[in-house]
């Protein structure tokens, strides 16, 4: 072989093999996980430099290194997980999802990858308890859908009050609103513990197996799942991690067969502590504001987006509708009017769920962006719609009647002489509507997007500053849709303007000019 067709054939074989060992270590394609890490330490979380943290983060990363899979974080809310998953938008769910007879019924569960149990904590001070039945007359807080909710429902007397996130319900303890909370040890240990106001009370209660939930029919990736974590466990990796976020048990360690001893200090948990025991300084709330920042720009443009896309939609679907209801045939008219009816009597979050979680059912998959614009614009529409009717009933019969007479067809008399003058009519409560879909914007955290409501459920739950971080966000949203207001009102006034004469002052009627009769004619 000539020399230099050699040298580029060893080439192209060095290439060929660099190309398979690749394959090799990367295996495929990435591992796409999700949780909420909205309020989730010590599981998923972002910490205070925007950073994704936690014990089950680690675990899914040393999984997927063991796969030879790069591991991909999709975010969802907590109630859009299962969903998420049956929907293909991720391959796996890890999130403290507890292992049970319902859930197995849904999805397919790894072996457990941590076992702990059921910690009540009440107000520092109080006696202990030794049994749930003490709790009998007592409101005692929890999440929903977990296994301390069915605990307490299964006791009777007890009074449950059911929370969407553990700091608010820990929160009402402290300040006296209800007597006590029943969540998961890790949950108690990083959001009670560290609380002046507060104890861990009572034996544990009950067992919890957490499970990665993967969709029916992955029955492949749930073995390889199962076989990395019996390398992890095996090679002392899983209790280094645990030990590191002080969760390391004897519940643990008795269900993996390991010593009871950490094998590492639990510094996560001290810095976690340290960081949320004690009130916050004005400084530290600052210092968090301005961490915070880039992700506030970020949430609130696309807040914008989402809201100029959505209101697009309404504007031009509900005119449709409007002129269908008025002076379409009368199928049409009908279709119009159900639907008008059916959107305003239902949910806007309701409508959101069928359309980016049902819809694929059909074959039809929205991508969260598309979903989330569509789901508010096609509800916006159906009172934009009524908002043109009254418009339209507004404008006298004879500018219509005015217009068939110098020779324009009903369409367009409707076009170039009802519709320009309904549109002033209209204009203050569309701007209205506005205001209020960009509120409701919020409720696309439900699709996995992050707007201004979600990144301040993630500061808020990371700095336990509801408050501040609220005024910040509220001031956005008003930042966001004063420039609207003024601009409604510009418009309101160069249209009112069009309509008065040269000399005619604001709010005069436009009366004809009269002319005064001489004093002294000759």
């Amino acid at each position: 072989m000539h020399p230099p067709l050699r040298r580029r054939t060893q080439t192209l074989q060095i290439l060929l093999a660099l190309v398979l060992t690749a394959g090799i270590v990367h295996g495929g394609p990435p591992l796409r996980w999700a949780a909420d890490p909205n309020s989730n330490a010590p599981y998923t979380f972002y910490n205070p430099g925007n950073k994704l943290a936690g014990f089950e983060d680690e675990i899914i990363e040393a999984l997927a290194r063991r796969l030879g899979r790069e591991a991909q974080f999709v975010q969802n809310d907590w109630d859009g997980l299962i969903p998420g998953l049956g929907r293909g938008l991720y391959d796996c769910v890890i999130c403290g999802i507890e292992i049970t007879p319902d859930k197995a019924g849904e999805v397919l569960f790894s072996n457990p990858y941590y076992v702990t149990y059921e910690q009540f904590v009440s107000r520092r001070g109080t006696s202990p308890i030794a049994s749930l039945d003490q709790l009998r007359g007592k409101q005692i807080g929890t999440l929903d859908q977990t296994a301390a909710l069915r605990m307490l429902e299964n006791t009777p007397g007890v009074l449950t009050k059911i929370y969407d996130q553990e700091v608010n319900a820990y929160q009402d303890v402290a300040n006296g609103r209800i007597f006590g909370v029943l969540l998961d040890f890790p949950i108690a240990k990083y959001y009670a513990a560290p609380k002046p106001a507060l104890q861990l009370s009572g034996p544990p209660f009950g067992q919890i197996l957490y499970g990665i939930a993967v969709s029916k029919g992955n029955d492949r990736l749930q073995g390889d799942l199962n076989q990395a974590l019996a390398e992890l466990i095996a090679s002392g990796e899983l209790r280094n991690i645990l030990s590191r976020w002080g969760l390391w048990t004897p519940t643990v360690a008795s269900a993996f067969g390991q010593p009871e001893a950490p094998s590492l200090p639990d510094l996560e948990y001290q810095a976690f502590a340290a960081a949320h025991g004690g009130p916050a300084t004005i400084r530290t709330r600052l210092t968090h504001y301005l961490e915070s920042w880039p992700l506030l720009v970020q949430a609130a443009l696309l807040t914008l987006e989402i809201s100029l896309a959505g209101m697009a939609v309404a504007v031009g679907a509900g005119l449709v509708l409007a002129i269908l209801r008025l002076y379409g045939p009368w199928p049409l008219q009908w279709l119009a009017m159900g639907y008008i009816e059916l959107i305003r009597g239902t949910p806007l979050l309701i409508q959101l769920l069928i359309i980016f979680y049902g819809l694929p059912n059909i074959g039809i998959k929205l991508s969260p962006f598309v979903a989330g614009v569509f789901g508010l614009g096609l509800n916006y529409a159906a009172y934009e719609a009524e908002n043109y009717r009254a418009g339209i009933f507004a404008v006298p019969k004879g500018q219509m009647e005015a217009a068939r007479a110098l020779g324009m067809t009903h369409a367009q008399g409707l076009r170039f002489v009802v519709l320009p003058q309904a549109f002033r009519f209209v204009l203050p409560p569309i701007t209205n509507d506005f205001i209020s879909l960009l509120k409701d914007s919020s409720l696309v955290s439900m699709v996995t997007l992050i707007e201004l409501t979600g990144a301040y459920n993630r500061i808020a739950t990371q700095t336990f500053d509801y408050f501040g971080t609220g005024l910040l966000v509220a001031a956005i949203y008003l930042l966001i849709g004063l420039p609207f207001v003024r601009l409604a009102r510009l418009t309101e006034q160069q249209l009112a303007g069009n309509q008065r004469r040269p000399d005619q002052k604001p709010g005069m009627l436009n009366l004809p000019r009269v002319r005064k009769p001489l004093l002294h004619p000759e």
